[in-house]
């Protein structure tokens, strides 16, 4: 909390205006999401306030808005056993398993944090990510569509069974329900297309329970919200169980990995336009936080929410006391306000969904992968079909581990470039370089990354061919320079090499070596075994300069 010592009253004047500008959006958004894990309305409630507390005590982030977002809520709808059929002990079971849920994704981060383990979510592409949202969008997108039309559809775990619900059902659509629906979603993008800047999702509230009421629609078959509990979250620890905790480990999993990097993502980007310092261990502790303070106050895993963010972001939030203020205004709510979502529809629910995960389906983003390196692109449309196809669950496991699986082929083939010289100083790749000077007694290696065990056998092969296909050459000069590390099955295979080759006539010379390949070569001997000065010549031009022309 180090904002505190430079806190003023400007400061205190736009936490106060941010605070109410996210509770506006949050609270309708809160009920949404809610509804979409198939929990009761107020638990999403319950989730934007203790943890919004729990989180400004220990998060880094000056800006992030944590609460209830669209890609968990539909995680943790699949972790839980679908949505609650109205009974009381049904909706119960749920609504505790979610605390528990919570519960796991918090100590995770907590523990991830204490380890200083952030570094783990650098192994989960950015193309991953974006792929399993965009395809996480459209299975929230059609899993609302029940609402939308005003028919019980059976869900499904891919986007097919979800879409062939929609076309059987389409026959017994409810008319009034789907206009309050549409006319819901129609507003919020032409908000969105306008660019309004005040959060629209009120006032359509509004104006829904009005019609509802003063029309008395729920007597026409239009469903909506119903009683809302009044009060405020009270400590509750979940019934935990071994059989519970193996069950939901999974899905707690992939909420960490998706929320986590959702929220580092969002307050690295607003950390870098306001110029301070985002240490990704403590947010997870403080998202870690924020997720058991939700379990033992009766909410669901929550996460750092982009739009929120932006929003808060946009209306002037300067510290966390803007997160402290968003969560005071919806215990108001929770205190004095619930009875007035009782005629709220669903279809007004659903279409605050709809319209916020439209803008998750990204696929300009995959557009942009393919130009920049087709193998992102491909870990994209893997991760975005598979997740179409086969579920989160399977979707997220198979794109992160078609993604390793493309990490490892790279590493296993690294980059060895044939230099040129290229006027007196400079040597180039010759493929780009047509032009530089070659020597045929002489063959310049550049490696591009680091030599180990895993790609010391493609080295080996790929310089023994080039031997094979240039006879005439006598002296091979190793550029070394791109070589950060190197371990000992990679020297090995070196030094079995230049044994092999020097009894067919065959030399070599190495230039650029940093400090620490050079000490691990010594340690293996090389300054006895082999002419140890021409091992490490500082720069291709002094090792140029000093081996025997031909």
């Amino acid at each position: 909390m180090t904002w505190l010592r430079t806190y003023s009253r400007q400061d205190l004047r736009k936490d106060c205006i941010a605070g109410l500008v996210v509770a506006v959006m949050l609270v309708p958004q809160a009920m949404a999401y809610a509804m979409l894990a198939g929990l009761p309305p107020v638990v999403g409630l319950y989730a934007s306030t203790v943890p919004l507390l729990a989180y400004a005590c220990l998060g880094t982030s000056r800006q992030l808005a944590v609460g209830p977002v669209a890609i968990v809520s539909l995680l943790v709808a699949d972790a839980c056993a679908g949505r609650p059929s109205g009974t009381a002990v049904e909706a119960t079971t749920i609504t505790g398993r979610a605390a528990m849920l919570a519960l796991l994704v918090g100590a995770i981060q907590i523990a991830l944090g204490l380890c200083r383990a952030g570094f783990l979510l650098n192994f989960v592409s950015h193309a991953v990510v974006s792929g399993f949202t965009s395809a996480g969008a459209m299975m929230i997108g059609l899993s609302q569509f029940g609402h939308l039309l005003g028919v019980k559809l059976s869900g499904g775990n891919s986007v097919l069974a979800l879409a062939l619900d929609v076309v059987r059902n389409l026959s017994d659509t409810h008319l009034p329900t789907l206009a309050i629906g549409l006319g819901a979603v129609a507003i919020q993008l032409l908000a969105r297309f306008k660019r309004w800047r005040f959060p629209v999702t009120l006032p359509i509230i509004a104006a829904a329970i009005l019609l509802v009421w003063a029309f008395n629609l729920e007597e026409y078959g239009v469903r909506t919200v119903g009683e809302v509990s009044s009060g405020l979250p009270v400590w509750r620890l979940p019934d935990i169980s071994w059989n519970g905790i193996r069950n939901l480990l999974p899905a707690a999993w992939m909420i960490v990995f998706i929320g986590t990097m959702e929220s580092i993502a969002v307050v690295k980007w607003i950390a870098t336009r306001e110029k301070y310092r985002i240490d990704a261990n403590r947010e997870m502790l403080g998202l870690g936080l924020a997720n058991v303070a939700g379990g033992l106050f009766s909410g669901y895993p929550v996460a750092g929410g982009f739009s929120r963010t932006a929003v808060n972001y946009q209306a002037g939030a300067r510290t966390p006391l803007a997160s402290v203020f968003t969560a005071a205004l919806v215990l108001l709510t929770l205190l004095f306000l619930t009875p007035l979502f009782t005629h709220l529809p669903n279809a007004v629910l659903a279409a605050i969904i709809l319209a916020a995960v439209i803008g998750l389906i990204d696929f300009k983003e995959a557009r942009h992968l393919f130009k920049i390196k087709q193998a992102d692109g491909w870990c994209f449309m893997v991760t975005f079909l598979v997740t179409l196809g086969f579920g989160m669950d399977k979707g997220l496991l198979v794109g992160i581990a078609f993604s390793l699986l493309l990490f490892v082929l790279r590493s296993a083939r690294p980059g060895m470039t044939i230099l040129g010289q290229v006027g007196e100083q400079e040597f180039r790749d010759i493929q780009r370089y047509p032009d530089a000077v070659t020597l045929p007694w002489l063959l310049i290696l550049r490696f591009e990354a680091s030599l180990y065990f895993a790609n010391a056998g493609f080295v080996e092969d790929r310089i023994r061919e080039m031997l094979v296909q240039r006879p005439e050459v006598r002296w091979i000069l190793l550029d070394m320079s791109g070589v950060n590390d190197i371990d000992g099955v990679a020297v090995s295979m070196l030094t079995e090499l230049m044994r092999d080759c020097a009894a067919a006539d065959v030399q070599f010379a190495c230039a650029g070596m940093k400090a620490g390949v050079r000490d691990v070569v010594r340690r293996a001997g090389w300054d006895d075994d082999l002419p140890g000065s021409r091992m490490f010549y500082p720069n291709l031009q002094q090792a140029l300069a000093a081996l025997p022309s031909h």
